[in-house]
């Protein structure tokens, strides 16, 4: 979640137009507490009893916690992007995850560009 929050503003456009939301099956108080120490704009979702998580594939049903997938979704609700897992210590991951967002959502023009 780290490198998320640190490269927020270039992956994610700095939010415009953009809204990253984790998943995770760990009790909501516990998460809340995690994200409010990380400092980060990413949204979190409490999924306790693994509906979502099973519906995108992510649970390790064996260890009750989630796999590190990544999917994006663009306006419409379709999956254009994922990563299964993302590989969250490759740098390439994240600039494949950059482009894509970037192709969905291209960033502004430069002012007088």
């Amino acid at each position: 979640m780290e490198a998320y929050r640190d490269q927020y503003a270039t992956l994610f456009n700095n939010g415009r137009d953009v809204v990253v939301l984790g998943v995770s099956v760990d009790p909501d108080t516990t998460l809340v507490s995690w994200f409010r120490e990380l400092e980060t704009p990413i949204l979190v979702m409490a999924d306790s009893g693994g509906t979502v998580s099973r519906s995108y594939q992510a649970l390790n049903e064996q260890r009750k916690t989630n796999n590190r997938h990544l999917y994006v979704i663009d306006k419409t609700g379709r999956v254009t992007y994922k990563a299964l897992p993302f590989r969250v210590t490759v740098q390439d991951a994240y600039d494949e995850l950059g482009a894509e967002i970037d192709r969905l959502n291209p960033p502004p023009a430069p002012p007088g560009g």
